[in-house]
């Protein structure tokens, strides 16, 4: 069977993972960071223009739960990333069909699950703690995308877990 020519997006799609893995607990040090060395209620009430009052001291809450609920995201996010990166090493390799791919596509997707449904909790603590006086815009919450893409990834396990099977089958009976 004669192989593809190699594709310069593999290369590339393997730098940018790379970066993204990094860059991902950089943002975990950051939000761990702020919240260990959470500045003062009234430094958070001054940044965000806050007038003190029980609504103000939600919207603290709020953002400090957002904060932890970031933190449980890092993780996730490098499972997605670290498979991902090497699913594309079995493409660049040129034998992506094969089982642990199937396996990888299976975590991914039960991930980005997982990732919508913190996305859920999100956008309900910024929902409950938002107020006309108080307004919290996050871009959390309910995402049409995120759970095609959950489907998209467990739809796409299958057929690598099928693809896997008939060329075992194939080889099999050559």
């Amino acid at each position: 069977m004669s192989r593809p020519a190699a594709s310069a997006a593999l290369p590339i799609a393997h730098v940018v993972l790379r970066i993204l893995i990094v860059l991902n607990w950089l943002s975990g040090a950051a939000i761990a960071t702020l919240l260990v060395a959470m500045p003062t209620r009234r430094w958070i009430m001054s940044a965000l223009d806050l007038s003190p009052s029980p609504e103000a001291d939600q919207v603290v809450m709020g953002l400090r739960a957002i904060a932890v609920l970031g933190l449980v995201a890092i993780p996730l996010n490098d499972v997605v990333l670290r498979r991902l990166r090497a699913i594309v090493e079995t493409v660049r390799a040129g034998d992506p069909f094969v089982a642990a791919n199937a396996s990888r596509l299976q975590a991914i997707a039960w991930v980005l699950l997982a990732l919508q449904l913190l996305s859920l909790v999100i956008g309900a603590i910024a929902k409950a703690v938002s107020s006309p006086a108080h307004p919290l815009h996050l871009q959390a919450g309910f995402s049409i995308n995120g759970w095609l893409a959950v489907l998209l990834t467990f739809l796409l396990a299958r057929v690598f877990a099928q693809g896997t099977l008939m060329r075992e089958d194939l080889e099999g009976t050559v």
